[in-house]
């Protein structure tokens, strides 16, 4: 599902671009994944998401699902992880920043092509 009507051709757009586009929607799937949980105070549902979108747990996230991922799917994620950001990392090493940049242009990805089975059985082993 699309929240906006116009085309756009993922395989054009910079790794930089998706990874913009996947933080985003991987970040949704841990908060809606938090809520459906449990009924709980904002605090402390901000507080349990960061321990799934930072650097360090995306890169736990790809350890998952590494070897499920498609060819195609594999050199997304290979761009992603080996673009170049312009900054270093503050709470992450240098590496878990890469990968975690190439999990969010995974998800970019597949979210632009409109592929949301596939993020939700990806995002299901994630957060098994």
């Amino acid at each position: 599902m699309r929240f906006i009507d116009k085309d756009v051709n993922a395989k054009q757009l910079s790794p930089l671009n998706l990874a913009f586009i996947g933080d985003c929607i991987y970040e949704i799937m841990v908060r809606e994944a938090l809520v459906a949980d449990a009924n709980r105070p904002v605090n402390d549902l901000h507080r349990e998401s960061v321990r799934y979108v930072s650097a360090k747990a995306q890169t736990a996230a790809f350890e998952k699902i590494k070897d499920m991922l498609t060819e195609e799917e594999l050199s997304i994620y290979k761009r992603g992880r080996n673009a170049k950001v312009g900054h270093s990392p503050k709470s992450a090493t240098e590496g878990e920043y890469h990968c975690a940049t190439g999990v969010e242009a995974l998800f970019g990805y597949l979210y632009l092509t409109e592929q949301t089975d596939r993020i939700k059985e990806l995002f299901s082993v994630i957060n098994a």
